[in-house]
Order: structure tokens, then sequence, then C-alpha cells
């Protein structure tokens, strides 16, 4: 602890000692009509300085040496403008600039420097300050154009097609992504939070109030006080932007789904120091199975004041409510073998009450701006879910088709407290630039659930019959749950209470040479975290975990990468043969290396990784799912390779394509583990992952305006959801999803027509059930089924 203090201490000396050397150049963009200009070239003439406009038009230039400058700003296909500035010691220049075209004629062109499927920066939540293309990590970023073009409504909502290897293990309905890579499960983030507070959560987001998703490969211990090395997805909720704007939306398509959202962007005082942002949000969708709905709505406001010019606070506010089905009837039960049953076919019965959710989360972040080098941000985040319903699950699964159906009672409520402050500077040592991050992470998190109440719907003699089903009400009745006690005591009598308390403390410092072509990054962090869950002891564990990355640049749009991480995770629970729990550890070795095309209007990145995880719990498979009984795996190795691009092809032409080989595998047995062996192949991920999503828009003529999408996925040698301890070892078919449609946009109107499962294929991913007397259980997805959206905007 004390060195890690010492080390904070020495770099926050050393960088104050040299910030006042240089000095800044801001400003914004704008197009004639006076709207944001995006991804314009911002550069200094005889420097090799630069950077794009972001989605409002604004832009940074950091350390720039005092003196005259002439900057310049320019985009395919159009003239380069520019503008004297005089840069003086320790301040800011401010620029602003009106291009001589209007928002309509820029969008015609492909832009200098990226486009709306490529992003050249993360958001300042990841807290890196470094461009992803000099970054010494595979990250990649899912931008709002693509949610747009593939009309993803929710996280669970064919989002991963566009990062290379991510699966889904069960489908959840919409009510948990559950996201894995690289051979776990990733943590879920919002706005730099780590908001996972037990083994299903977090609520799936609602895109209406999503701006973008960045996928962080590997261990981030620039992000993480702990948590899983495969790494981590942070979802960035809209902001102001400072611009009058607003944009409605009405989606409508198969299964009864109807959607209309809005978004309303502006100023709340004429000086512009007081912004709003609003989302709002509302859904009715059926499903292609009887009896099964998600209705949902979310409000998300935002308030931005600029106290003074160099600090701003922001606060937001997001509610989502959803009214579901019980998720339970996602699944399929048979003894016959994967997909014998039709893919429409469900136990849910008609009358069963719905679950209920209310997810609250709120947001506060101030920022000051010391100078052109130096930031501190510090946020605080509360997050407040409740949860009244129930989970759908077989007790008896018979060879002639029989079952009896059984609902258990989940209630459930979640609360969170996190906070973070963190310190971001450039410094200059000579020859050697310096760009520091150092800060603290803390954070409170208590999930407590009542699943120890069920209610068996069918009898001994009236089972259900798979193979002439019946989904009115059952013959014995609905459940009646006894809720006289209140959550906390009811989860106190069924083990489910979970609890986690965390401390983070890291260091960064990233040293340039050669005029930046050569970046050695060096970090450190410390954590204590204690936590319990499961009616388990409580635990705690404390660690310094280092890490290690080479990022160097060939030439302007080509770099190289090497990166060394560990990561650090105490584990708690309970195990079927009642021993010791000790804390995951897990290290990751990857180099890569990312290009920027085309003068940077689509980029690529290929990694080669292998991450090593020690003393992991995995789900008993002698034990039910919802048991909470674990083993202790013993050691695991994931390896692989992967593949992303992403960008402006030619003009009118964008594309999303990866591939990912994924060697998931058990490397090491633990004392007392009869049922996994080495070699055994980890459950739930395929081996060859292949995901493509094109979009043409015509650029003259006649039908100027109207364009044609299509998108695949192809999952090759996939292996069950769950660990396969019987002779009966089948492993999942291959799968192929063919999607596509068209669109049509003139001035602020845009329609959009997709058509998903265009060849109807039987889809499924699905595990296999020893426990319950070798019993296949999949999850069906929606035969062939079309979106149609009308966005306006004003």
């Amino acid at each position: 602890m004390k060195r890690v203090y010492f080390l904070l201490t020495t770099l926050c000396l050393l960088s104050l000692s040299a910030f006042a050397q240089t000095g800044k150049i801001s400003g914004q963009i704008l197009t004639s009509d006076a709207k944001p200009a995006e991804f314009v070239s911002i550069g200094l003439k005889g420097s090799k300085s630069g950077t794009t406009t972001d989605s409002d038009g604004r832009f940074n230039l950091n350390k720039v040496k005092p003196g005259s400058y002439t900057l310049l700003a320019s985009f395919v296909g159009l003239v380069t403008q520019e503008q004297e500035v005089e840069v003086k010691e320790g301040e800011t220049a401010t620029i602003s600039l009106s291009l001589k075209e209007d928002a309509n004629q820029l969008q015609e062109v492909v832009v200098h420097g990226g486009s709306g499927y490529k992003t050249n920066e993360v958001s300042s939540s990841l807290r890196i300050q470094t461009p992803i293309l000099e970054t010494p990590q595979n990250i990649q970023v899912v931008s709002s154009k693509v949610l747009s073009d593939q009309q993803i409504i929710s996280m669970s909502d064919g989002l991963i097609r566009n990062v290379s290897g991510a699966a889904r293990l069960e489908h959840w309905g919409d009510l948990y992504a559950n996201i894995t890579m690289r051979g776990s499960q990733i943590q879920a983030f919002r706005n730099g939070f780590n908001v996972v507070s037990s083994f299903w959560g977090p609520l799936t987001e609602d895109m209406s109030f999503v701006d973008h998703i960045e996928f962080v490969k590997g261990p981030a211990g620039f992000m993480l006080a702990n948590g899983d090395p495969s790494g981590l997805y942070n979802v960035v909720t809209k902001k102001p932007t400072g611009q009058t704007k607003g944009e409605a939306s009405i989606t409508v398509g198969n299964y009864g789904l109807f959607r209309t959202a809005l978004d309303l962007d502006g100023k709340l005082s004429q000086d512009g120091k007081l912004l709003y942002r609003l989302n709002v949000s509302g859904q009715n969708k059926k499903s292609f199975r009887a009896n099964e709905y998600n209705n949902r709505y979310s409000i998300a406001p935002v308030v931005s004041y600029q106290i003074d010019e160099k600090t701003k606070l922001t606060a937001e506010y997001t509610l989502q409510y959803a009214k579901m089905s019980d998720v339970g009837s996602y699944y399929i039960f048979s003894t016959e073998g994967y997909a014998t049953l039709p893919r429409d076919f469900t136990t849910l019965p008609a009358g069963l009450e719905p679950t209920k959710i209310k997810d609250h989360s709120f947001f506060l972040n101030l920022q000051h701006q010391f100078n052109s080098d130096w930031r501190i941000t510090a946020q605080a985040a509360y997050f407040n879910y409740q949860q009244k319903g129930t989970s759908l699950w077989p007790n008896v699964v018979n060879p002639d088709g029989g079952l009896i159906r059984s609902v258990g009672i989940w209630d459930a409520a979640s609360e969170m407290t996190l906070a973070q402050v963190f310190l971001n500077g450039n410094v200059s040592t000579g020859a050697v630039t310096h760009r520091i991050l150092g800060g603290i992470d803390i954070g409170s998190k208590d999930y407590m659930a009542d699943w120890v109440q069920s209610h068996a719907l069918d009898t001994l003699g009236g089972e259900y019959n798979i193979h002439s089903p019946y989904t009115g009400a059952p013959n014995n009745g609905y459940p009646v749950w006894d809720r006289t006690l209140n959550l906390e005591a009811r989860a106190v009598n069924g083990g489910g209470l979970m609890d986690q308390k965390y401390t983070g403390i890291y260091a960064q410092d990233e040293l340039g040479f050669l005029n930046n072509k050569i970046r050695l990054t060096l970090a450190g962090r410390y954590t204590y975290v204690s936590q319990s869950s499961w009616g388990g002891p409580q635990v705690s564990d404390k660690h310094f975990t280092p890490r290690v990355g080479l990022s160097i640049s060939l030439d302007k749009q080509t770099s190289l990468y090497a990166l060394y991480d560990q990561a650090f995770t105490p584990q708690s629970g309970k195990l079927a043969n009642g021993g010791t729990i000790k804390p995951l550890t897990g290290n990751n070795r990857e180099i890569g290396i990312k290009k920027d095309w085309a003068g940077g209007k689509w980029n690529t990145t290929a990694a080669i990784y292998s991450i090593t995880k020690r003393n992991e719990l995995t789900a008993d498979p002698n034990s039910p799912p919802n048991s909470g009984l674990s083993i202790v795996l013993g050691e695991k190795r994931a390896q692989g390779v992967e593949f992303d691009l992403r960008g402006t092809i030619v003009n009118g032409l964008n594309l999303v394509a990866n591939y990912a080989y994924t060697d998931s595998k058990v490397t090491k047995v633990a004392a007392g583990v009869t049922d996994i062996k080495v070699d055994d192949v980890i459950p739930g991920f395929a081996k060859h992952t292949v995901n493509s999503w094109l979009s043409y828009k015509l650029q003259n003529g006649a039908l100027k305006g109207t364009g044609i999408s299509a998108g695949f996925t192809y999952l090759a040698d996939r292996a069950t959801g769950t660990w396969n301890t019987s002779n009966a070892k089948e492993n999942l078919p291959n799968y192929f999803k063919l999607d596509g449609g068209l669109f049509w946009e003139k001035d602020n109107i845009k329609l959009t027509l997709n058509v998903f499962n265009i060849l109807d294929e039987y889809l499924y991913s699905g595990s296999f059930y020893g426990y319950m007397g070798n019993v296949y259980s999949w999850q069906a997805e929606a035969p062939r089924n079309a979106r149609f959206s009308i966005n306006y905007k004003f």
C-alpha cells in the first residue's frame, strides 16, 4: 500500500512541476447552417499534431508549444480551411470555425479521419487519454450509427455481432445481456462504473439513452478494482451537446412490436452554461411464443452546468421500468435431443403473474481542467433495482415427454453506491513525454433475493405433455406467495444475500519516446475486496497487480502493441464439498497490430492473446443451476486470434466485419473434481465466430439517399452452454443467420426496413443437464421477422 501511495505522489509532483510548459487549442467546427461538423480532421501546418472533431464538432489539441500557428480543418472531397491561432504558455486558445458547406452537404462526403462506423477516441469514462490507435489493448467501439442502422433497441438485441468473439450463453429474454468473450463472462459497465451486483444483472440498457458501447478486451487495470481478465463493456449514455436539436422515432415489427422514442437536446440558459438532454422511450413487444411479452419504458434526463471556464458539473438520472412474462419460458426441455420440438414451443401458462422491474440510476460527474495538461474527474453513482416476479423451471422431465413445471418466486433488490476520483495529466521530461493517470475507485454493492418458495403447476399423473402442449390454466393452479416477511428477511432465510465492498488505487504512466512513436505503459493497482454470497462466509483479500504495455507507431496509421496484465477477484459462495474458497487470479498476454486505412476512413485490429485463470469457481454440474453450489475448477486457459474491421470503405459504403478463433480449455483440475477433466472445452463458446454488417447508400441520381444493408453471423464448432458430464456429448450444430434491409434518407427523415433471419432457420443455443436425467435444453430464436422505423430529426 505504501509503495502505491508513494508512486502516486511522485508522479503527481513530477507532473505538476512541468504543466505550464505548453498550451492548448480547443474549439468547435460548425457547418454553414450552424450544425456541428463531425469527423473533421484538425491539424497544425508544419506539425504532426492532429485530431478529429467529435459528434458535437468539438476538438482539443493538447501539449502545443507557445507560438503562432495555422490551424487546418480538412475533410475528404472538400476544400481545406485555415485559421491563424496564437498559443500562450499555460493557456487555452479557443477557436470557432464555420465551414462553407451545410450539414446535408457534409453528410455526402467521407470524412477524413473517421466515419459513422469508426471511432478514433474512447470516452473520458474509460479514464485513458490515448487514441485507440496508440492504446496497447484491443478496444472496439460500437457507434451510435451502427446501433441505428441495425435497429438495435437493447443490449441483448443483436449488439454482439459487432465485436469479434462475443457471445451469449443463454438468452434470458431482454432481462440480462450476460455477454461472454475470451473464455468468460465479461463485466458490465456504465459510464465507467462496474454495475454488476449479482450473477445475473444488470438489467439490459434500452438504447434510447445510449450513445455508444465500448468493448475493452482483456484485463483493464485502468478500469477495474476487481474483475474478470477477459474484459468488459462500457455503456456510454447520451449527454448534452450544447446544440438545440431533437429526434423522434417510431418502430413497428412482427409479434406486436410497437416502440417510440424521443431525444431532446438543448440549452436551459441563454449563455449556454446550463444544458439539458432528455431521452424517453416506450415499448410494447410480444413474442413468437404464446403468452410472452416484454413491455418497457424509460426516461433519462441529464443536466450539465459550466460552473466556470474550467469546471463542469453533470447530473444524470435514468429510470427503466419493465413488465414482462417469466423469462423461464425461453427454455425448451426434452430428453430426445436439441431442436426436437417446434421453435415456438413454450411451457408458459396464460395468466401467470408478470415480472415487474424498476431500475433507478443516478450519476454525478464533476470535471475540472486545471490547465491544458491537467484534469481531475470526480464522479459518484447510485443504483437501486427492485424486482417482483417468478422463475419457471421444471422439477421433472420424463422420457415420455411429461413435465412437472415449477414456478419459483424471484423477488429481488439491489443497491449500489459507487465513487471514483481520477487525475489525467501530460508531462514532458526532456525528450520523454508522459501521459499520467492515477486515482481511487470505491464501491459498496448489496443484492438480496427470495427464490426459496416454489409451486408445482402440474401434478403426478397430470404432467404437462410436450407433444400436446396446453398453455391455459395449469391443473395444479397458480402460485400464491407468502410475502408476509420483508424481502431481506426472506432472503436471509433462503441464503439469498450477496454483498461486496471494494477499494482500488491505481497509477499509470505512458512514456513516449522518439516524438511519441514508441509508448511504454507502466501501471499498478492495489485492490482490497470483501464479499459474500449464497449464505456463505464473508471473505476478503488484497492484491497488487502490475500492468505493462508497449505500443510502437510504424507510421502515422499503423501501430504494433504488446500487453501483459493481471487480474484479481475474490470469490464467495458455497462449495459442493464444503471447502475453502480462494481468490481468482489470472493473467493476460496479448500482441496485436492496428491500422487506419485510406487516410483514416476505416481501420483494422488483429490480436493474439492467451489468458490463464486459476482457482475459478464454476457451477456444480451435478446440481440445479439455481442451487448456488460451486466447485473449484483448477485452472483454465483461453487463447485465440481476433480480427476486427470497421469504417467507410468507399463513399457511401460502411462495413463492420470480424472473426475470432477461441480455444478455451481446462488445463488443470482441482483435487476432488471428477466430473471435469483436463482438455475439456469450456462451455458456451464457438471455436470460430464470423460476423459482418455492410451498408451502402447511393450518392447520386434519382435514387440518391436510398441504401441497402446486409449482414450475417456464423458460428462453428459450438460447445454446449453447461458442463456435460454424461456420455451423451452432443455439441451444438453450426449456426448461420442472415439479416438485411433497405433504407432511405433525405433531409431530416430516414426510413429503415430490416428483415432478420431471412433464411428462416431454426436457430438456438443450448445446454445439457445431466442431473435432471440427461435432459437437453435450448432457447430458440425468432423465425423470419421484420422491423420498420421512421426517424425524424428537428
